[in-house]
């Protein structure tokens, strides 16, 4: 039998472990809540950057922005291909890594806190983001001020010991992580490796590694006051925000409305983005050991007019020295296919477009013919399918001829390439590109880029 004082404690015990348990369990829930909130936040992340093409200011006719962009994108396939070459070659002299380097379209972001608004180069091609710094010992003028890291409250130097610093490919340690980055043109930058409060829109980022530039020289950069890297490797944005996905969208390369950059949850494709019935198309993305920020993709052959063309599926294959394939690209103007291949395409469009060919080399462009002196008939142009693993991808005609009045030509906006070949911008207008690093498929669905 238990004493009245007994059966007291008991009860007192029992009420205690009650609210106890009433604690501990509003502390889990809170706990739980507070998880999910979070994981909601985190699955709600995303943002949207809006992207001007390098010419959009100048008043240039559609031509002139093809010839300008073709001129960069020439140069840009050499790097590339150059790049490819030395990282496959036996020469064991160290020489200073060579990066693509510029691109065709800015997007405007905001640094350090208080934030400073400044361009920066879009380039799918590499990973560093930079800009530069302020004391500059050698720096090209750019149309923002130059960042002061000494006005922002949030500037922090990264230590030589730091993952950022160790995934460079070359640096020093002094004052701090330094960085040296060589690209193709004899541009270069070189600072120390910080990190910053970077914001996109009204999204603010803090701890984005960056570097620092205090010595940088060429004319390569000078449309903005720095680069963003968007490759695959650990330095890119894409990577520090551990966000697997990112899309773009660009409109055509004669429209003065602003393309779109969308990260995180933001860049997923449905059907809402589409304009009319449109089918998503996805195809792998293939890596290459030698060059992991590129975005390879397998190109299985190439329709014109409804007929598939006798190029052999081994020309656009990436081969075991880590030479040849395709990579997509937003900072190339054109497409660029193996000469082989685009032998192949040119004396096809010759055969079904019935028109003079145009000799005459005035434009740049390696196929284009004439115009009837009195425009008075409709040009035919036959359909060009790209054939991707998994995905057909049917371009609209303006993706890939163009044309002149005033010159009096239409002209095949694509190029002739030794090596690499290279899925161009021009080919991606008003098509959202969605790369999913997480699945390792990049999605195309057509889209009416402004409109987005």
């Amino acid at each position: 039998m238990f004493s009245s004082s007994s059966v007291i404690l008991l009860v007192a015990l029992a009420i205690l472990f009650a609210l106890c348990f009433n604690v501990s369990l509003v502390q889990s829930t809170s706990r739980q809540r507070a998880l999910l909130e979070h994981e909601q936040i985190n699955s709600q992340n995303g943002f949207r950057v809006m992207l001007k093409h390098v010419d959009s200011s100048k008043n240039l006719t559609l031509f002139e922005r093809l010839q300008r962009g073709m001129k960069r994108g020439q140069h840009r396939l050499k790097k590339l291909n150059s790049m490819v070459l030395a990282a496959t070659s036996d020469d064991q002299i160290v020489q200073s890594p060579i990066h693509p380097g510029s691109g065709e379209f800015l997007m405007q972001l905001s640094i350090g806190t208080p934030p400073e608004t400044y361009n920066a180069i879009l380039d799918t091609g590499s990973d560093l983001i930079w800009t530069q710094c302020k004391p500059c010992t050698e720096c090209f003028n750019q149309p923002t001020p130059i960042f002061d890291p000494k006005k922002s409250s949030s500037f922090s130097k990264l230590s030589c010991s730091h993952s950022l610093c160790q995934a460079l490919p070359q640096s020093t340690c002094s004052s701090g992580c330094e960085y040296l980055y060589t690209y193709g043109d004899y541009s270069s930058t070189q600072g120390v490796m910080a990190t910053e409060t970077f914001t996109f829109g009204k999204v603010s980022v803090p701890n984005i590694g960056f570097g620092c530039g205090d010595d940088n020289e060429g004319d390569g950069f000078s449309q903005g006051g720095g680069l963003v890297g968007l490759g695959r490797g650990p330095l890119s944005l894409v990577s520090q925000l551990k966000e697997p996905k990112f899309s773009y969208c660009l409109t055509s390369i004669d429209d003065t409305k602003t393309s779109s950059l969308l990260m995180g949850s933001l860049a997923s494709v449905n059907s809402s983005s589409s304009s009319g019935d449109q089918e998503i198309k996805t195809t792998p993305l293939i890596k290459n050991s030698l060059q992991p920020s590129f975005y390879y993709l397998s190109l299985e052959g190439i329709s014109v007019g409804g007929s598939r063309l006798s190029i052999k599926k081994s020309t656009f294959a990436l081969q075991d020295d880590g030479t040849g394939g395709l990579i997509i690209d937003s900072g190339t103007t054109i497409t660029y296919l193996e000469k082989s291949a685009f032998d192949i395409v040119k004396k096809e469009f010759i055969s079904q477009i019935k028109l003079s060919v145009d000799n005459s080399g005035s434009t740049g462009l390696d196929l284009c013919f004439q115009l009837p002196s009195d425009n008075s008939e409709n040009i035919d142009v036959p359909k060009l399918v790209f054939h991707f693993e998994g995905a057909d991808l049917e371009l609209p005609s303006e993706n890939y001829m163009v044309g002149d009045s005033s010159m009096g030509v239409v002209c095949l906006a694509i190029g002739s390439s030794s090596g690499m070949s290279i899925f161009g911008n021009v080919q991606q207008q008003n098509i959202l590109v969605l790369h999913d690093l997480s699945k390792e498929t990049i999605s195309f669905l057509p889209t009416q880029c402004d409109q987005l």
